[in-house]
C-alpha cells in the first residue's frame, strides 16, 4: 500500500514483517538544510573569521552532523508524527498499541526515510456482534436524579444564552492552524498542513497560551515566536522559529453545548436528551450508568473476538498504564499490594484489546469522523459531569511535556473511537 500526500509518501509493507515506511522527498530535506547552514553560518564563531563570515563549505564540514541530527528532530516532530496519525485513521489500519520508530535516514543528497514496527491484527468473530444479547443496566430511580438533570439543563442554557463572547477565553479549546515561516514571512515548508489544539487553562504555567490566544475571534491570523510552540516542534532542542498561526475553531468553555450533545448522540428532542443525561448522573456504587453499559458493552465484545496479543505490544501498554497510574497520588499504595504487577498487565491487556475492537468495527462499519465530531467531543470533556460519557480519554496524548497542546489527528483517533463506540452501543441496546 502506497499512498501520497502534501508530497510526503507513505508506504506500508508486511513482509518480512509489517512496517511503514514515511519518505520526504530530497528537495524538501536539501531546503532545510540549506537553511540550517545559513542559520548556522550567522552565529557561527571560529577563529579567524568574523562573525557571520565563516565559509559555509567550512560551516558543513563542522557541523554538518549536528544539523542533520536536528533535521532528524525537526522533521519528526513537524512533518511525520502528525501524517503516521492522518494516515493510520485514513487508511484504516487495526494496530496493536502504537508505532514505534525503528529508523530514520537522512542525507540532504537523498529521500528521508522514517521506518517505523507495526503490530497488525485481524480480530475473528465467533458471532455476528449485532446479533449478541446484551442487557443495559439500567437507571436509578430517584426523583433527585431527574431534578438534577432539569437543574443542569437550565443552567447551561442560561448560561449559553449570557455568553455573547465569540473571543478566546479561560478554559475555551481552540483550533489552530499553524505553519512556519522565513524571514520573509513565506512558508518554510509549503503544501503542508498542521492543525493543533490548544487548551487555555488557568494556571501560572499558562501565562505563554494567555499571551498567544485570549481575545482572538475565529479567523485572526498573526505571527508569533512563542516558547510553547518551540518546544511543541523541537522537545530536546533550542529553536527561534517564526510562526504563523490563523485561529479555525473555539469550543467555548463557559456553557455545554446541547446542540452539539444531540447531534453527537443523534437525539430528536428533550425527553431523549434527559434520558441520554441521566445516564451520567445516576450512579451505583460511585460508578455511573454510562460507564457500567460500556465497560459490559466492551466485555460482551471481547468475549465473541479472538484477539491475539504479541508480547512487545503489552509491554509497551503497561509502561503507558504506570506512567499514568504513578501520577496518582495514591500510586505507592497501590504499588505496595501483592497483585499491583498482575493487575497492571491486565489492564494493560484490555486497554489494548478495546481499542484494537472498536478500530476494527469503525473498519467494517465504514465510519467516518468530522470536525462535528471532534467539537462534540470537546464539548462533552468541558463539564466533569458529561466528561463520564468519554470513555476514550485525551489524557495518554497529554503527556510527555505537550500537556496543552494536542494534534488534531490524534484527537480524530479518539472522537472516532467514541463514535464507534456510540454506534455499537446504539445497536445493542435498541428494543
Amino acid at each position: 500500500m502506497v499512498h501520497t500526500e502534501n508530497n510526503l509518501t507513505f508506504s506500508l509493507t508486511t513482509q518480512p514483517h509489517p512496517s511503514i515506511e514515511i519518505i520526504i522527498p530530497q528537495q524538501r530535506v536539501a531546503a532545510m538544510y540549506q537553511k540550517m547552514l545559513y542559520d548556522q553560518q550567522v552565529t557561527a564563531r571560529t577563529a579567524g573569521f568574523t562573525q557571520g563570515t565563516v565559509p559555509i563549505a567550512y560551516v558543513e564540514c563542522t557541523f554538518k552532523h549536528h544539523i542533520i541530527e536536528y533535521l532528524k528532530e525537526f522533521f519528526f516532530y513537524y512533518s511525520i508524527s502528525n501524517f503516521l496519525f492522518k494516515q493510520r485513521i485514513d487508511q484504516k489500519l487495526i494496530l496493536a498499541g502504537e508505532p514505534i520508530l525503528k529508523s530514520i535516514t537522512l542525507d540532504p543528497h537523498t529521500d528521508a526515510s522514517f521506518v517505523f514496527d507495526i503490530i497488525l491484527v485481524n480480530p475473528q468473530a465467533k458471532n455476528d456482534w449485532k446479533k449478541l444479547l446484551f442487557k443495559a443496566p439500567e437507571r436509578k430511580n430517584y426523583k433527585d436524579l431527574d431534578r438534577q438533570v432539569e437543574s443542569f439543563i437550565k443552567e447551561e442554557t442560561e448560561k449559553s444564552h449570557k455568553n455573547v463572547s465569540t473571543e478566546v477565553q479561560i478554559g475555551d479549546w481552540v483550533c489552530i492552524a499553524f505553519h512556519i515561516v522565513n524571514e520573509q514571512n513565506v512558508l518554510l515548508i509549503p503544501s503542508e498542513d498542521h492543525f493543533m489544539w490548544v487548551k487555555v487553562g488557568d494556571e501560572e504555567s499558562d501565562e505563554e497560551i494567555h499571551a498567544l490566544l485570549l481575545h482572538k475571534n475565529v479567523g485572526d491570523t498573526f505571527l508569533t515566536n512563542n516558547e510553547l510552540l518551540q518546544n511543541y516542534i523541537s522537545p530536546h532542542l533550542d529553536t527561534t522559529y517564526t510562526f504563523s498561526l490563523t485561529i479555525i475553531q473555539i469550543i467555548p468553555a463557559l456553557f455545554f453545548s446541547f446542540d452539539h450533545f444531540k447531534r453527537h448522540f443523534k437525539i430528536k428532542n428533550n425527553k431523549e436528551m434527559h434520558l441520554k443525561l441521566i445516564e451520567v448522573f445516576s450512579c451505583r456504587n460511585d460508578i455511573t450508568q454510562r460507564r457500567e453499559t460500556v465497560e459490559s458493552a466492551l466485555k460482551l465484545l471481547l468475549n465473541n473476538y479472538h484477539i491475539p496479543l504479541e508480547e512487545a505490544s503489552i509491554e509497551k501498554q503497561k509502561e503507558q498504564v504506570l506512567d499514568l497510574v504513578h501520577l496518582n497520588p495514591d500510586y505507592h499504595v497501590y504499588k505496595a499490594q501483592p497483585d499491583f504487577k498482575n493487575k497492571i498487565w491486565q489492564l494493560a491487556v484490555k486497554q489494548l484489546k478495546e481499542a484494537i475492537i472498536i478500530d476494527y468495527l469503525a473498519q467494517q462499519e465504514q465510519i467516518m469522523v468530522t470536525e462535528d465530531d471532534v467539537a462534540s467531543y470537546l464539548n462533552l470533556i468541558k463539564k466533569p459531569r458529561t466528561k463520564e460519557f468519554v470513555y476514550f480519554d485525551i489524557t495518554p496524548w497529554k503527556m510527555g511535556g505537550k500537556d496543552r497542546i494536542i494534534a488534531h489527528d490524534v484527537l480524530r483517533q479518539l472522537c472516532l473511537r467514541e463514535k464507534t463506540l456510540n454506534h455499537v452501543l446504539h445497536h445493542l441496546t435498541k428494543k
